[in-house]
């Protein structure tokens, strides 16, 4: 399977230009033969409003704005399935008297330009409350032509409820495992807690805590061993918007038998379409390393930065979820027994991409905690 995605900075209420930022990176990759095409949460509307007021111009109708006719016109030109996050207005008319409904949502649509999903984000990000309902039929699942059987969320969908679940809830990850699906589709705004001078810095090289902490929210289907892959198609915004510094760090996943392969992943600021081939052999995957023996592993440490936050991670401690009970392992990655890091720990470190890699050869992504990616 062919899967692109298109990583760009729109800027807030910036709808003209941002859809002329999008066309510009397509038409300088002119991508061939792709099967999916996937853009960030709230593409061109932008992301960090702060209240309805803000983002009330920008709404647009239920599959039927200028969202929409984007995805429409991009999936035939390209031939392929579309899906474009936006900020959704119902149109209450039909069961009036009724409340306003307005969500963060993603429209998919087929090679021919016709939708065939229109999801509602289920779990809401402090930024989404202040306009935005929770979507009432729970994440999306269903059988798209060409990908098979697709389960979809967007961005804060990956973190336990509210950040008031358990982290062991895996809500969304145990939703793909539930619908067997294959690939799982997840359009994204996510944010970093680096500041944007500091993030600016290395724009190519993608932010591997934030990957991190991505793979840590699927230890499920990790640990489920399962023979047959599941793709992950993570595609995020890159940027800043007032407060927010975005982390963009795109990425497709493959989870099969206990292992994560990773096919491609863009830099944290990168303007740029990644495309990979899921049918050719992945970049990198994530592996133990038994040099590192557990003694020389501090304890899992705060999240530092304030009130910057790990994408949609609230600025806790990482050892906080210890503290309740709730702490985990990739048992399936780990061998022998007495080195097992825990995601806690994970989550602490990261895991740092060597300045001198060229995903070339036998390069290595620096190992942390025992874990690196590997080619």
């Amino acid at each position: 399977m062919r899967i692109a995605c298109l990583q760009f900075a729109p800027q807030l209420g910036d709808v003209d230009q941002n859809l002329n930022r999008a066309d510009a990176v397509l038409s300088k990759a002119n991508p061939k033969n792709i099967d999916l095409l996937v853009l960030p949460e709230l593409a061109f509307s932008g992301y960090n409003f702060k209240s309805l007021k803000d983002i009330a111009p920008f709404l647009e109708p239920t599959a039927a704005g200028i969202s929409s006719l984007w995805a429409r016109t991009t999936a035939l030109k390209y031939d392929c399935v579309v899906t474009v996050g936006y900020p959704e207005k119902v149109d209450i008319t039909p069961k009036w008297p009724a409340s306003p409904e307005y969500y963060s949502s993603a429209i998919t649509v087929n090679k021919e330009g016709e939708t065939i999903a229109n999801y509602r984000k289920s779990f809401l990000y402090y930024t989404d409350e202040t306009w935005a309902l929770e979507g009432p039929d729970g994440f999306y699942d269903g059988v798209v032509e060409g990908l098979g059987n697709v389960a979809m969320g967007i961005c804060m969908d990956l973190n336990p409820y509210k950040f008031e679940a358990p982290w062991s809830a895996w809500e969304f990850a145990y939703h793909i495992l539930h619908r067997q699906a294959n690939i799982a589709i997840i359009a994204m705004a996510w944010v970093t807690r680096e500041d944007a001078r500091s993030y600016s810095r290395t724009p190519k090289e993608p932010d591997m805590e934030t990957l991190a902490y991505w793979v840590a929210r699927l230890e499920p289907l990790i640990r489920c061993e399962d023979d047959g892959e599941i793709i992950i198609v993570l595609a995020n915004r890159t940027g800043v918007e007032g407060d927010a510094v975005y982390a963009g760090t795109s990425a497709v996943l493959g989870i099969q038998s206990g292992e994560v392969k990773l096919y491609g992943v863009l830099g944290r600021g990168e303007r740029e379409l990644l495309v990979v081939d899921t049918s050719n052999r992945p970049q990198a995957k994530l592996v133990s390393d038994p040099s590192i023996p557990a003694r020389t592993r501090g304890p899992a440490g705060p999240l530092s930065g304030g009130t910057s936050m790990l994408g949609e991670h609230r600025n806790e401690s990482c050892d906080s979820r210890a503290s309740k009970g709730i702490q985990s392992s990739f048992a399936p990655l780990i061998e022998p027994e007495d080195i097992q890091p825990s995601i806690d720990e994970i989550l602490a470190g990261g895991i740092s991409m060597s300045p001198a890699c060229t995903w070339t050869g036998a390069e290595f992504f620096e190992p942390c905690y025992g874990y690196h990616f590997r080619q």
